[in-house]
Formats: structure tokens, C-alpha cells, sequence
């Protein structure tokens, strides 16, 4: 990866598509054998060239600071679409500078500028973007240039209608009582709740027919048919069953219980306990992966992470320990693990558990969700998702939520491309389509959201 950023920035050349770019505002530009940017006004833009090249077919703006203008009015920093950015030197209180990002784009964090150019004498670099200088000889200070803190760029709410949701429903449980709730995809207030005995752990659909569901304090978890609403079904385990995830290929669930040191297998056609499987510690953020080969859970006692491979007769398998997780997820024979407290990444080999690498990512991330070959982090305090490209590991995207609430968690719409992103502790919740990458309906809900199953609209016999 280093030597390919490395290459690309030394071949000076500006790309002729960033030229062309260019000269629709300022016909008269110099653009410099070095690769430095001259606007006939003199000001200058210096060229960071990205580690992995995006293939458009028109170059435009794709993020811009200040927020909303475009190229000709000569903004201090402009990331184009295919993934080149351009920094505007700038003159504060007698320093000639760049913009200072405190948490800088991944398209900067990861590029370089040319290592041919002349900087104008006496630039200094902020240390934030000591990454783009290579080896260049640049001073570089704490404080230079107007800081920016958290860059957002034009986030919007966006509310039209999502075909995909016609005529779904959503089963909620907000946490804070007993009931699960019932809201149709085009409203925001529940239509009616379905009582329940004690506080729901956790619920996941099955087959849009029924609703699996653990309690707090409950060795039951109960089956309720979507047909009729009504629970046609008490599961009695040895001690109180937690976490619940769904293999919809293989007709089964895995259920936790960390008080046991025990994963159920349960039998979805039956509805019956299929096995026991003993473990080490007390499992808690518990994933399915490698198309149902693997699960991996944290042991919450001792931050140790476990696999379990369900293809070779259930062989235990000790990743190491890691500080403070709050989720993990696996692709392509890596397992990635965020820490909440530290807003940073680790991502490990799993066949010999050898660190990759570790980068930081958004503020206070809580969730993972793998598409294929990308990986969306959710974080909590910024209300923004970025999405990591696992091929490379580069985060490619950032999607702001513009929620103004604590995002918790990432849902897939099942049979669709589609995710949802809600909060536990206010009503709000955003679509995003995978595809697209982009946000295609935030909405406000009357109730926060612990957990969601999003169904189709069933007609209920009553």
C-alpha cells in the first residue's frame, strides 16, 4: 500500500480529469511541473494524491469545507469524487498553512502530496496532516490555520418514500417497558403493542411468520406466531437465554446465555433445542459469519475474543484480547473489532491471529455490518457511518446521519439491500441502500428502538 500511495504521488502529473475540473471556473490556471495548482489569482491548491483511485466518469465535488460551496468560489479544501483532494494554501495571522482537521477525511488521512513539489517558503503543515507529507522537508506545528473540529458535509434528511418498506411492519422493543410495539412502515406511532411478561433482551424474526424472544431475568424465551400474534410456544432453558441470531440458510438460531457459559443450537422447523454447546466465559457480542461456518463471541469477563468453528466439530478457537469492544464482525479471513472508549479498530488474521493493523475510526463506534466486501462502522456520537473497504482497508465513505441522537444500531431489511440505523435512546431512525452507499430516508419514530424486526405486513387471524 505504501508503495503504490508512493508512486502515485510521484508522478507529479495532475491528472488530466482534475485539470478539466479545474478549468470549467478558471480557464487561465497553471498547472505546475511539480504538480502544484495555480489559480489566476494566484491562489494555490496543493494536490493530495489518494491511495486508491475511484473510477468516475465525471469528476465533481463529492465533499467541500466550507460546507455548500463549490469550486469557484475556492473553498480551503475540496475532495473530489474520485478520491484526489485539493488543500487551498492559506494565510493565518502571517502563516502561510492549510486547513487543520482534527479527525481528517480518509482521503487524506491515506494520501500523499507530490514528492516533487516546491511549497511556498515558510509553509507549515498542521500535525493532524503529517501523513501527507512523506518526505517532503515541511515544519509541522499543533496549531496552524483555522481548526476545524468535526467536518460535516451537507448532511440532509431526506424522507421520500422507500418502495422497498410498503407494507411492512415493525416490531419494536424500546427497553424501557414490557410491550413490544407495533408501527407500520409509514407511520411513526405504534398502531397497537403486543404485552409481554418482563423486559425484552433481545427479538429476531424468523421467515416473516415468527417473532423469537428472550427477557431479562426469564429462563423462557417465547415463539410468537406473526399469523395470529399470539405465542404458541415457551422455550425452559437451564438459565436465562440472552442474545439471539438467526442462520436462515440452515433452518437454525444460536442462542447465548452468558450466566451458563452455554450457545443453544436450536432447530427453527421444530422449534427444539438441538444442542448444548459449552464454552469459555461468558459470551456476549455474539456474531454469525463465513456463511454460517463461525460464530465469534467476546467473553465480557475477561475481553477475550472466541470463535467457534461449527464445521470442525465445534473447535474453540482464542483470537486474543482486546480492550473495551463493543462489536466485531469477519470478512475475507479477517476479524475486525472496534473499541467504544478508544474510537479505534484492530484488525486481525484469524488463522494465526496476527494484527493487520490498527486505525482509528468516527467517535465512540458501537456497531459493524458487512455487505459484502465493505464494512459499515457505526458511530454513536457523531451520528455517522463510514463504510471500510475490506479488500484494502480504507474507509471510502461517510455517510452523516443528521439524526441529533446516539445511534445504537444497525438492522438488515431482510430481501433487500437496504439497513436501518436506529437509536435506543430517541425516536429516529435512517434507511441506508448498500448499493448506492447513500441515505435514502431518515425518519422520526414516537418511541426509541433497543431492537427492530421489520416484516412484511401480515394478515393477522383474529
Amino acid at each position: 500500500m505504501c508503495l503504490f500511495i508512493a508512486g502515485s504521488a510521484l508522478s507529479t502529473e495532475v491528472p488530466q480529469e482534475v485539470k478539466d475540473f479545474i478549468i470549467k471556473d478558471f480557464p487561465d490556471t497553471e498547472f505546475r511541473f511539480d504538480g502544484a495548482i495555480i489559480l489566476p489569482d494566484n491562489t494555490m491548491y496543493l494536490l493530495v494524491f489518494p491511495a486508491k483511485i475511484a473510477e468516475v466518469e465525471t469528476v465533481a465535488e463529492k465533499n467541500v469545507y466550507p460546507a455548500g460551496q463549490t469550486m469557484k468560489q475556492k473553498p480551503d479544501m475540496v475532495i473530489l469524487n474520485n478520491r484526489y483532494t485539493l488543500l487551498k494554501v492559506i494565510n493565518v495571522n502571517g502563516k502561510k498553512t492549510v486547513l487543520n482537521i482534527a479527525n481528517p477525511p480518509d482521503e487524506i488521512q491515506s494520501g500523499l502530496l507530490s514528492q516533487n513539489i516546491l511549497l511556498p517558503k515558510g509553509l507549515v503543515i498542521p500535525t493532524s496532516l503529517k501523513g501527507i507529507i512523506g518526505d517532503l522537508d515541511v515544519s509541522v506545528v499543533d496549531e496552524a490555520g483555522l481548526r476545524i473540529e468535526n467536518l460535516k458535509f451537507n448532511p440532509t434528511k431526506r424522507t421520500q418514500p422507500v418502495p422497498e418498506l410498503e407494507n411492512k411492519s415493525f416490531y419494536i422493543a424500546p427497553g424501557t417497558n414490557r410491550n413490544i410495539q407495533v408501527v407500520g412502515s409509514s407511520s411513526k406511532m405504534p398502531a397497537y403493542a403486543l404485552e409481554q411478561d418482563g423486559v425484552i433482551n433481545d427479538i429476531k424474526g424468523y421467515n416473516g411468520k415468527f417473532l423469537l424472544v428472550t427477557y431479562f431475568d426469564s429462563n423462557v424465551m417465547k415463539i410468537i406466531s406473526l399469523m395470529d400474534e399470539k405465542v404458541i410456544k415457551e422455550v425452559t432453558f437451564s438459565e436465562v437465554p440472552e442474545q439471539i441470531i438467526i442462520d436462515k440458510e440452515n433452518k437454525l438460531a444460536y442462542i447465548s446465555s452468558g450466566s451458563s457459559s452455554s450457545i443453544f443450537v436450536f432447530d427453527l422447523e421444530t422449534m427444539t433445542k438441538k444442542r448444548q454447546l459449552k464454552i469459555n466465559g461468558k459470551c456476549d457480542k455474539l456474531i454469525l459469519a463465513d456463511k454460517g461456518r463461525k460464530i465469534f463471541y467476546v467473553d465480557r469477563n475477561k475481553n477475550d475474543i472466541w470463535a467457534i468453528e461449527l464445521d470442525n466439530e465445534y473447535k474453540l478457537n482464542r483470537l486474543g484480547n482486546f480492550p473495551n469492544i463493543s462489536d466485531l464482525a469477519y470478512v475475507n479471513g479477517k476479524v475486525y473489532i472496534i473499541s467504544r472508549t478508544r474510537s479505534r479498530m484492530a484488525i486481525v488474521y484469524y488463522d494465526d491471529s496476527e494484527l493487520v493493523k490498527e486505525i482509528y475510526t468516527c467517535e465512540k463506534p458501537v456497531k459493524l455490518y458487512v455487505h459484502e466486501d465493505d464494512l459499515y462502522i457505526l458511530g454513536a456520537s457523531d451520528n455517522i457511518i463510514e463504510i471500510l473497504d475490506t479488500v484494502d482497508d480504507l474507509i471510502t465513505d461517510k455517510l452523516y446521519l443528521d439524526t441529533d441522537a446516539f445511534a445504537t444500531n444497525i438492522t438488515p431489511i431482510e430481501n433487500t439491500d437496504l439497513i436501518m440505523v436506529t437509536n435506543a435512546r430517541a425516536g429516529m431512525y435512517s434507511v441506508i441502500d448498500t448499493i448506492e452507499k447513500d441515505i435514502v430516508k431518515t425518519s422520526p419514530l414516537e418511541i426509541p428502538v433497543r431492537a427492530i424486526v421489520v416484516t412484511d405486513r401480515v394478515k393477522t387471524i383474529k
